[in-house]
């Protein structure tokens, strides 16, 4: 199995942090941009597209900051692979970004990062931040 590789994204958002977590930590937030719906119980969260369902756990959590999560079916796999999504403010400019650390196979990066691109598109729309 060859190693995955490790991508990093940021994605400037007009958003303030609070609200931007409510978006990225909680399953009725996710449900709004991230999968048709989203079920929680503690730290496992079921994810739920048009005909298929992933299961995470979460991994950790800070307020306002950030979370990390790790699909089931990567644990099997290794350990150390994750996806986190992070709010980033920049000191001087108060600029808010997310940043998306997640990992991909070698021929699966462009893919993956076009994914997140089109997630986040969704809930910058959901925000009104377009």
């Amino acid at each position: 199995m060859d190693d995955k590789v490790k991508i990093d994204i940021e994605f400037p958002i007009h958003a303030s942090p609070q609200l931007l977590f409510q978006y990225i930590s909680t399953p009725s937030g996710l449900s709004e941009w991230f999968s048709d719906n989203v079920n929680s119980r503690g730290e496992l969260f079921t994810f739920i597209w048009d005909d298929s369902e992933e299961q995470a756990k979460l991994l950790s959590k800070k307020s306002g900051e950030r979370v990390k999560f790790r699909w089931l079916a990567d644990e099997e796999e290794d350990q150390s692979y994750y996806f986190e999504i992070r709010i980033q403010v920049d000191e001087i400019t108060k600029d808010v970004s997310l940043m998306v650390t997640d990992f991909a196979d070698e021929d699966e990066i462009d893919e993956v990062k076009m994914l997140w691109e089109n997630q986040i598109s969704d809930l910058k729309h959901v925000l009104g931040s377009v």
